[in-house]
């Protein structure tokens, strides 16, 4: 009595095959939910490099501000820096 239930005669191969595949389309809606979701969050793709702060984000210039205070940078660096950042 044979028993070939879903994978006919491939047997071990076809249900191999069969659970990669399953993994696969499994695993690319996975991906496909999170690029939603992150495109919906986040807005275009091109709204997401301008250099504007989100809120809750600091600004070049508060982020400069705090790197001069805390003397990771010197004057001068911070100047430059600065004058980098406004033009």
């Amino acid at each position: 009595m044979h028993c070939w239930g879903w994978f006919g005669n491939a047997g071990w191969t076809g249900m191999l095959i069969s659970t990669i595949v399953t993994l696969a389309i499994l695993v690319g809606l996975i991906v496909l939910v999170i690029w939603a979701v992150r495109r919906l969050s986040y807005g275009s793709p091109t709204s997401s490099h301008n250099f504007a702060a989100r809120p809750g984000q600091s600004t070049a210039r508060e982020i400069l501000q705090m790197r001069y205070a805390h003397g990771e940078i010197t004057r001068e660096q911070y100047q430059q820096m600065l004058s980098d950042i406004e033009h």
